[in-house]
């Protein structure tokens, strides 16, 4: 897909990876809406590629289908809808409280399903339209230290997999984007043990964004930042057993370092 004259909403706009997916999409001549529930900081990207800023609680589905509702309005049909938006708090099973895993689930998971239910029809009717879920490689590999984390980018991966097998021949595109560590408020202190070890390299905002737009313009469906990531996939997949005890290594060498 082309970004030309495109209707592009990009959720979690205020920073980090949205915000730079917002500017180059507008840099490749799209029309881009910056969602965020952060309104200041959604103007201020907004202000910056010359797009609109709406605010919007991924969350809640009421939200959303305003949200889809304003775009149509003030900036026409939507063309790609790249659900970014995401939270990581939580931890483990025993201490993390239920309502921070509903609240997770709500904003990773559901946030994805409720775009697709505002927008898909739309696209169907027309013959084309284009999906960016944003997860993680915690989503594919999984991660360490935050249960709730891993299982909501598990999830979103299933569902941008079925999406693609189910609607991809009605002329409707996915892209599933898995990034390792960034440099974003999300990522925290990255000299910590966990991102000096288990996050791979950092990459910048920056680089994202034009690994996220080569994706879409080749139709690409899974987009990785590293290459290293398609190493651990591969020792996943080659061997499960050795690669969780290798997982089980690394976790203790985390704990070790506190």
């Amino acid at each position: 897909m082309e970004f030309k004259n495109k209707v592009c909403v990009v959720t979690g706009g205020a920073s980090g990876i949205g915000a730079a997916c917002a500017r180059a999409f507008a840099d490749e001549g799209a029309k881009v809406v910056v969602v965020d529930i952060n309104e200041a900081g959604a103007k201020t990207v907004a202000q910056a590629c010359g797009g609109l800023a709406l605010t919007c609680d991924v969350g809640s589905e009421e939200s959303v289908n305003h949200l889809v509702a304003e775009c149509e309005r003030q900036a026409g049909s939507i063309d790609l809808f790249f659900a970014n938006a995401g939270i990581a708090s939580g931890g483990d099973p025993l201490t993390t409280p239920i309502d921070v895993w509903e609240n997770q689930w709500q904003v990773n998971v559901m946030a994805h399903i409720y775009s697709i239910r505002a927008v898909l029809p739309g696209m169907l009717e027309r013959g084309s339209g284009y999906f960016v879920h944003t997860a993680s490689m915690a989503g594919i590999l999984t991660t360490h230290g935050n249960l709730t984390y891993a299982t909501t980018k598990h999830a979103v991966v299933g569902i941008a997999e079925w999406m693609s097998v189910t609607y991809h021949d009605k002329g409707i595109r996915f892209s599933l984007l898995a990034p390792l560590g960034v440099r974003t408020p999300m990522l925290g202190d990255d000299s910590s043990a966990w991102a000096a070890s288990a996050a791979g390299p950092i990459k910048e905002p920056e680089e994202v964004a034009q690994q996220v737009v080569d994706g879409v313009k080749s139709e690409q469906f899974l987009i990785l930042t590293d290459e290293i990531a398609q190493t651990w996939m591969n020792r996943k997949t080659g061997d499960l057993e050795r690669w969780l005890n290798g997982m089980r290594r690394l976790q203790g060498k985390i704990d070790s370092a506190g």
